[in-house]
């Protein structure tokens, strides 16, 4: 089976860009193929892009819990290792992708070597094409307002056939969680994508994804900022080398703060594979 890097798998199209009381959920790690690994304190799965689709697949077409999908990278791992309940809501999560160069680097440096990494805005792709082929609907809530709604047509153009049972601007508000949560079962969407940021997205699916008659929930970030034309991505040659960061920088230079949160990162997965290769 070969392995594919970020942006080079075979169904990845291009994406033309567009006008401008809960649940807790703990279905635990893949049952099947993949390890659940610890890095620094935070759970990541050993996984390819085939084994996590099939993941995916197995959660809508067979009965049982609801599947939460977190995309982790170096900054979410530094933010759960000091916010408790993020970490909570990452642990009882059914599928954490190694999201980002940095998380591949890092396990390898601690001697556990992933097989590369999945980025959240290509599994979402991916998620759209499995849509297609199994008849599945697609919800994508959160956003600033008409975001979610351009990034439902840019989906629809790279996947023709996608069904987008709906788009809700919404937000991570307690009181609106209700109304949401209907919305979204209404539409009778299989597959929900939630771009509320972190933590807000990935608490919010944690909490709420059961009320919502989904079967597949993941934290997407700006990946509707992408889709609907707000925000550039990176060229795919730098997103091969895992540089994707440095043109996010460049274009939105107010990141940097975020970045400089998350860059201990490195420094302690470098100390911690020295203590490990201690005798």
């Amino acid at each position: 089976m070969r392995l594919w890097a970020d942006g080079d798998h075979p169904y990845t199209r291009p994406v033309p860009r567009a006008g401008v009381s809960s649940t807790s959920l703990a279905p635990g790690p893949l049952t099947e193929g993949p390890a659940r690994l610890e890095l620094l304190g935070i759970p990541v799965d050993r996984c390819t892009l085939p084994q996590a689709l099939a993941r995916c697949e197995a959660t809508v077409t067979q009965q049982g819990a609801p599947l939460q999908v977190v995309t982790l990278n170096p900054e979410m791992v530094m933010q759960a290792r000091r916010q408790p309940e993020l970490a909570k809501a990452i642990r009882g999560a059914g599928l954490i992708l190694p999201d980002g160069a940095g998380v591949v680097w890092a396990c390898r440096r601690l001697g556990e070597p992933m097989p590369g990494w999945i980025a959240g805005a290509d599994f979402l792709q991916e998620l759209a094409e499995m849509a297609v082929k199994r008849g599945w609907s697609i919800f994508l809530l959160g956003g600033r307002p008409g975001v979610a709604e351009a990034a439902a047509r840019a989906l629809e153009l790279a996947h023709p056939g996608l069904l987008v049972g709906g788009t809700w601007s919404g937000s991570p508000a307690a009181e609106e969680a209700a109304a949401i949560c209907q919305r979204i079962r209404s539409s009778g969407a299989r597959v929900l994508a939630v771009a509320f940021g972190v933590p807000q997205q990935d608490l919010w699916i944690s909490r709420h994804l059961g009320q919502t008659g989904a079967k597949v929930g993941i934290g997407v970030g700006g990946s509707l900022d992408y889709l609907a034309g707000r925000v550039p991505r990176a060229p795919v040659a730098l997103r091969k080398v895992g540089l994707e960061w440095s043109f996010r920088l460049a274009r939105q230079p107010w990141r940097l703060p975020r970045m400089l949160r998350g860059a201990p990162f490195f420094w302690e997965a470098f100390r911690e594979s020295r203590r490990r290769s201690r005798p």
